[in-house]
């Protein structure tokens, strides 16, 4: 199907009355019934329950295997070591190795550009459709800035992923075609979007719909994540967007251990939480992806922390600073997001049921894991009558005051304000030691901005560790090659990783349906 019929019909399905059988048929069938298009854009009560579509949608990239989609092939997280050198003939692990199997073809490259997409284009039919009406009523200017949100939230995502990609705006599209557009468009055009959506976004807002507040933090790290040769990285501007978050007095802190609680939820630190739950469809599923296979055999799926290892922490993410990784003596932030310990109710799982996949020292199912999507309410144990990790259900806190106050202290160091910077961090570090942190370990306001920057890289990870932030901070700092070389296990070991792999193919998929963008336009390095 071609990527303009894509773009005509999408956003259809959560209004008519239609069912459709597949996700093709969706995208090929026009609406019936008495409802038009325009009505089902424009009107506000159709509109609003399009968008509502559009972040359920978008959702479903925090879910399931979209989620590790993004997190592994970073010096973060990695692809564990049966999907890294056994599963689909190897080309599975060409996420992490960063090598010839790394194609245009790869389903997972299909995937993360598909979640995406598809809700691009619906988020675009109804800016286009409010445009006109947004300053008219109330609603349908909150509609229209909450569209502006999803559109360049989404667009961002893409464009770290792939670099210069498509841009759906209606009203220019015979202009623009369905190419991929320069970066420096690309990122005028997310910023662009982004300042709408501050200014017609609403003070507060349900769950899981974006305000003003979530809108000045994507703003924020527009800003600061815009290649440099767009011209359009601005630290200034970007600081200007957390600081109004700051002095809102809106957020705060909470303990760390609430933040992924699942008995707290929306707490005062989330500026926008991924509302999840254990029944199906609004369970999330990634602790299925990303437990411990040993686990899944001691317990099967009754187990809350099993699961299937497609992503487990880097070496260097799970140590200790005395051996070469990032946690510090007394930071409870360690035990709150990695899993060490396998014994479960009284039973302790081995590798002995694994000698099949023939792995030898490789063996990483009982290495430390990600805990914090662990959800106990699906244990067998739990007397909840859930039973299965598949059902976790965690809220996922995406925008986070805490991750406001360490951007913001980048700014300051970006533009000459080291000292001030290092204040925000110690506010960070405090909740991290329990309010009561060692003088050994708070920063010292001498840092040079340097030394302030190479902290703040490895701080971001202690306090967002399997957050998904990763992957784009390497790619906006320039430190992507560097680090991944240096610290993912795979990419260390084959040696193959290049600076182009910053950015994935386009999926083939795509150059096949898309009359826009030819084979010679797929980004370097790949086929």
């Amino acid at each position: 199907m071609k990527f303009s019929n894509i773009i005509k019909y999408m956003g259809v399905a959560g209004i008519s009355a239609m069912m459709f059988t597949s996700c093709s048929d969706f995208l090929d069938e026009k609406p019936t019934g008495s409802i038009s298009e325009e009505q089902i854009f424009s009107d506000p009560e159709y509109a609003e329950s399009n968008l509502l579509s559009c972040y359920r949608q978008w959702r479903e990239c925090f879910k399931d295997r979209y989620l590790w989609e993004v997190m592994v092939g970073t010096d973060e997280i990695q692809s564990g070591a049966l999907q890294a050198l056994k599963e689909d003939g190897g080309r599975r692990g060409s996420l992490d190795r960063y090598d010839a199997m790394l194609t245009s073809e790869l389903s997972y490259i299909k995937d993360t550009w598909d979640c995406r997409y598809l809700k691009v284009g619906e988020s675009a039919k109804l800016i286009n459709a409010l445009k006109s009406k947004k300053d008219e009523d109330e609603l349908s200017g909150k509609i229209y800035g909450e569209a502006n949100f999803i559109r360049a939230g989404l667009c961002m995502e893409l464009t770290q992923i792939f670099g210069r990609i498509p841009i759906i705006d209606m009203e220019r599209q015979e202009e623009l075609t369905y190419a991929r557009q320069p970066l420096n468009v690309v990122w005028g055009f997310i910023i662009d979007d982004l300042k709408e959506a501050v200014r017609y976004c609403p003070e507060s807002n349900d769950p899981q719909r974006a305000t003003v507040y979530a809108a000045n933090m994507l703003l924020g790290y527009a800003y600061m994540a815009a290649p440099e040769e767009t011209g359009l990285r601005d630290f200034e501007e970007a600081a200007k967007c957390f600081k109004a978050i700051i002095d809102s007095q809106k957020f705060r802190l909470v303990e760390y251990y609430d933040l992924f609680d699942y008995n707290v939820k929306n707490s005062a630190e989330a500026i926008f939480e991924w509302q999840f739950n254990t029944t199906w469809p609004d369970n999330n599923c990634i602790q299925f992806q990303i437990g411990s296979r040993a686990a899944a055999n001691m317990g099967q799926d009754g187990c809350f922390f099993a699961g299937y290892d497609h992503a487990v922490p880097s070496a260097w993410a799970y140590s200790d600073v005395e051996d070469g990784g990032i946690w510090e003596d007394g930071d409870i932030r360690r035990d709150e997001s990695l899993r060490y310990d396998f014994e479960w109710f009284g039973q302790v799982p081995d590798l002995s049921s694994l000698a099949w996949e023939g792995l030898g020292d490789d063996h990483d199912e009982l290495l430390p894991h990600i805990k914090k999507y662990e959800d106990f309410r699906t244990d067998i144990h739990s007397g909840m009558g859930v039973n299965n990790m598949w059902n976790s259900g965690k809220n996922i806190p995406w925008l986070r005051y805490a991750n406001v106050l360490l951007l913001y202290a980048e700014c300051l160091n970006e533009t000459g304000h080291t000292s001030e910077a290092v204040d925000y961090v110690n506010e960070v570090r405090k909740r991290a030691w329990e309010n009561n942190i060692p003088a050994d370990k708070q920063w010292n306001k001498g840092m040079s901005k340097d030394q302030f920057f190479e902290a703040l890289m490895t701080e971001r990870v202690r306090e967002l560790f399997g957050e998904r932030w990763r992957r784009f901070d390497l790619v906006r700092t320039g430190k992507f090659l560097e680090y991944v070389k240096a610290r993912n296990k795979w990419a260390n070991r084959y040696g193959t990783i290049q600076e182009f792999n910053k950015y994935w193919p386009i999926p083939q998929f795509e150059i096949d349906q898309n009359d826009d963008i030819l084979g010679t336009d797929q980004n370097e390095g790949y086929r």
